[in-house]
């Protein structure tokens, strides 16, 4: 992945992630998937150095929506996100509304 060595903050998944992750990804990837959502898709992304944690939830629910249930997917998802996260909102159709992810539920 693309961490940087800078200084950022990580939060733990929520219980709404943890919810949406298990309902993706099957259980023998859940560990590792999590981890890279905590590490990866964190405040270390682009302009959310002080997001909240609702805030990156946004985020990792639709990494979450576009891995497809393989951690290539969600590496790829990332990554996009590391770049342009306001490009993973477009590409899963959460970009034109700030609840669209609450909806979500795989």
């Amino acid at each position: 992945m693309l961490s940087s060595s800078a200084q950022w903050r990580m939060f733990p998944a929520s219980d709404q992630t943890r919810c949406r992750l298990q309902a993706v990804f099957p259980v023998e990837l859940r560990p590792y998937a999590e981890a890279l959502l905590v590490e990866e898709c964190s405040a270390n992304l682009p302009f959310l150095e002080a997001a909240t944690p609702e805030q990156l939830e946004r985020i990792r629910f639709v990494a979450l929506k576009l891995s497809e249930g393989t951690i290539d997917g969600l590496c790829d998802a990332i990554q996009l996100a590391q770049v342009d996260w306001r490009d993973l909102l477009v590409a899963a159709s959460f970009a034109e509304d700030v609840r669209a992810h609450e909806n979500w539920m795989p």
